[in-house]
């Protein structure tokens, strides 16, 4: 039986026209990348584009082309504009792509404008979460205002309405719960300037207010300078270039053709305020740090140029902007010796200018008075400059500068580096630094450093102060320089509030400088006593909280606890305590490094409720014969000196302060004297003045973001600060009068307060100063 098989065709090949099919979908998907983006949608564009355009001004704002602001933002505007055209729109295709039924062009350059405010911020210096967060919300807050914007054209007028007005309130709702938050911003209790009525003023002129000189001013300059006119044209001496080849290895390209030299023929430019008169004058030297290169900052200083020469000082800014960083060339190697040796270069064209008839500098220049002012690392490179031989031993500016005594130093907000495993050791040498406890750049008390390296030998008037200021930042000592001490964007992000106005700070800044000029240059020792305690002065500064420490020649050392490690042993005696914690150990600063000196740190340990049977809490250091022989034969000893910083403020804990009482912020602290008698005299501390607690400081608008901008750079909220304190014997006598000043054998500190913890340091006595109009 036969069968009718029926062929059946197998299936046909379905890869071309599935293909055709893909390509089809993707084809059509693609051309309506646009269909969804309204009227509506395509107005709410302008959000994320002024976010893009305001995210690259910022960014370039920061990093400079030395074209000027006005380009700097065209080409923010522009590089915005572009980045926003091509990545939105390239990004609406990929988005059409996934069939997402959204407005494609609209999410897409949502999308890149969140990216390019991520990429600038993560290369700003923020962790990749932070950053995350901080383009998160700027991209939202930046499509909600164009939706909003976009509502409101489209006369959809109450949903618009509402939502403009829900974006407006928001930042007080998120300030509202900030401040109402389980932390709050950590901040001590300053006791105002007018509560010291107790301690004289000065009994002389306001040294920050102009003096009787009339003056010029001048710039000296290669001639040649193709971004300062200043320094070109307009120069009224032509100064020599000079050769830096053997410290500079690294000098790229672009940094020539911006400047048109290389290291073969650095300039020496400078800005001169000069008295008229014949002189001869004190020389002011001024440094400015590391700035932005195309952002000029030697001209930051004229207010203390103008206030110097108009009391009789010679005041120089230099420029030393071409060894600043760039974002576009990077920074010189060895840029702090750099700085140092162009120091030393100006001092050597100096005295060539003051030697050549027919120049504005001839035989105006004292050169047994000179002093060098700088900020950040130029506060650095002046103490370098005092101690050059340790860095330029067979340099020939070395002895060519030697004419030049440098008698006074002053640091604002110093840097201080190890420099080829060296740092700046000064003797005999005034030396004054000033830093702010909000400063975010400098953000340690590097100047305290230099202050530990600097000391004195007998029968000098010369002497060091440091003063610590609660509300100053960093870069408010220099007019140019802005108000925040961050470049942007990572500069937003820093904390203004509580900083004191940058016309107050630099009012500080020309009391303290004048003052200590008008001392250490022409001996007016009626501002002296401002350097021992700023209360003296108290009616030209601003209102704050101040800490200041002060040493001199005329000073006789008790303990300075650097001899050895063993806390029983100190340089003028034998040390006991009772009912206290005690260790031997150095100073601290914000990251827990060590500062170069070492203290007593003390914690009482006792109960408040003492029974009378029980000795009270006290650290007693017994004189040796060699102390007391030297007080038995000194006419001029004249009290007790030591340094104490205040641990109560937790500086190393991490509880707020502002969760503990008020009083419990400050230490209860007494002192006591002894003589060969028996016969002792104690006071209260607080009768001398008080015991501040310290300046605790948040440096960013939020705590979560503290530890995740600049590497988490800031450590702990506070470091240890010392305040000299000054006890006259006067102070003991009224309290007992048979006590004998000239034969003291004990000195006795007493901790009152439940938990006090104290350190101390440079514990001395201090002896009538040297008159000083034989000081130079």
């Amino acid at each position: 039986m036969g069968m009718d098989l029926e062929y059946a065709p197998g299936p046909q090949p379905q890869g071309p026209r599935l293909h055709r099919r893909i390509f089809e979908e993707i084809g059509r998907r693609i051309l309506e990348t646009y269909s969804l983006d309204t009227t509506l949608w395509r107005i709410a564009l302008s959000g994320p584009w002024t976010l893009c355009i305001l995210a690259f001004t910022i960014a370039v704002m920061g990093i400079p082309t030395g074209l000027g602001s006005a380009a700097d933002v065209i080409l923010a505007a522009g590089a915005g504009t572009l980045v926003m055209a091509l990545a939105g729109n390239l990004l609406a295709v990929l988005l059409s792509l996934t069939g997402l039924r959204i407005p494609h062009l609209f999410a897409g350059s949502l999308l890149s404008a969140l990216g390019a405010v991520l990429l600038i911020l993560y290369f700003a210096d923020l962790e990749l979460a932070a950053a995350a967060v901080i383009a998160c919300i700027a991209a939202l807050t930046s499509g909600i205002a164009g939706l909003a914007a976009g509502l409101l054209r489209t006369r959809r007028t109450l949903t618009g309405g509402l939502l403009a007005a829900a974006l407006l309130l928001s930042p007080f709702a998120l300030a509202y719960g900030y401040g109402t938050g389980s932390r709050p911003a950590p901040s001590p209790p300053v006791r105002t300037l007018a509560a010291d009525a107790q301690v004289l003023p000065l009994a002389a002129a306001d040294p920050g207010r102009p003096g009787d000189y009339p003056f010029h001013s001048f710039t000296y300059g290669s001639g040649k300078d193709l971004q300062r006119k200043a320094y070109s044209r307009d120069v009224a001496l032509v100064s020599a270039s000079v050769d830096a080849t053997e410290y500079i290895r690294s000098w790229p390209t672009l940094r020539t053709l911006f400047w048109g030299f290389d290291p073969t023929a650095l300039p020496l430019n400078a800005r001169v305020w000069m008295p008229d008169g014949e002189g001869p004058y004190p020389l002011v030297l001024m440094v400015h740090g590391n700035h932005m290169m195309e952002d000029y900052s030697e001209g930051g200083y004229a207010y203390l140029g103008e206030l110097l020469a108009s009391r009789g000082f010679i005041a120089v800014t230099l420029d030393e902007n071409f060894l600043n960083y760039s974002a576009w060339s990077g920074i010189p190697d060895n840029d702090f010796k750099l700085r140092t040796w162009v120091i030393l270069q100006h001092l050597q064209q100096i005295a060539s200018f003051a030697e050549q008839p027919g120049t504005p500098f001839y035989q105006k220049v004292d050169y047994d008075s000179t002093a060098l002012l700088g900020h950040s690392r130029g506060g650095q490179a002046v103490a370098m400059a005092a101690d050059a031989s340790r860095w330029f031993p067979g340099d020939p500016v070395l002895a060519a500068t030697r004419q030049f005594h440098i008698t006074s130093l002053i640091a604002l907000a110093p840097t201080d580096k190890m420099i080829d495993s060296k740092q700046a050791t000064l003797t005999d040498v005034n030396y004054l630094t000033l830093q702010g406890a909000r400063d975010g750049d400098v953000h340690d008390f590097y100047g305290d450093r230099q202050y530990m390296r600097s000391s004195y030998t007998g029968n000098t008037a010369a002497f060091k102060s440091s003063l610590y200021i609660a509300d100053a930042n960093h870069s408010q000592f220099n007019t140019d320089w802005g108000l925040y001490d961050q470049t942007l964007p990572t500069g937003l992000f820093l904390k203004r509030s509580g900083i004191m106005d940058g016309e107050q700070q630099r009012q500080l800044a020309k009391v303290y400088i004048s003052a200590f000029l008008e001392t250490t240059l022409n001996g007016k020792a009626e501002y002296r006593q401002l350097f021992r305690d700023y209360r003296s002065g108290a009616q030209w500064l601003p209102d704050t909280a101040y800490y200041n420490r002060f040493q001199s020649g005329a000073y006789i050392p008790v303990a300075d606890y650097e001899e050895d490690r063993k806390r029983g042993t100190v340089q003028g005696g034998t040390a006991t305590v009772e009912g206290l914690l005690w260790s031997e150990e150095a100073a601290k600063d914000r990251e827990l490094n060590n500062k170069p000196s070492y203290g007593i740190l003390l914690e009482r340990s006792s109960s408040p409720d003492q029974t009378p049977e029980e000795p009270e809490s006290a650290y007693k250091i017994k004189l040796n014969d060699t102390i007391t022989r030297r007080l038995a034969e000194s006419a001029a000893a004249e009290g007790l000196t030591f340094s104490l910083a205040n641990h109560n403020s937790g500086p190393y804990e991490e509880e707020d302060a502002e969760e503990q009482p008020e009083a419990a912020l400050s230490p209860e602290v007494e002192v006591e004297l002894t003589d060969s008698n028996d016969t002792a005299a104690r006071i209260p501390l607080d009768e001398v003045m008080d015991i501040l607690p310290l300046p605790q400081t948040e440096f960013t608008i939020s705590p979560w973001l503290e530890e995740r901008i600049s590497d988490g750079k800031f450590g702990n909220v506070s470091e240890a600060v010392f305040q000299t304190y000054k006890l006259p014997f006067e102070l003991f006598l009224e309290e007992e009068p048979a006590l004998d000043p000239d034969k003291l054998t004990d000195i006795t500190f007493y901790l009152q307060g439940e938990d006090d913890k104290i350190m101390l340091d440079d514990i001395g006595f201090y002896e009538r100063d040297i008159l000083l109009e034989g000081m130079h």
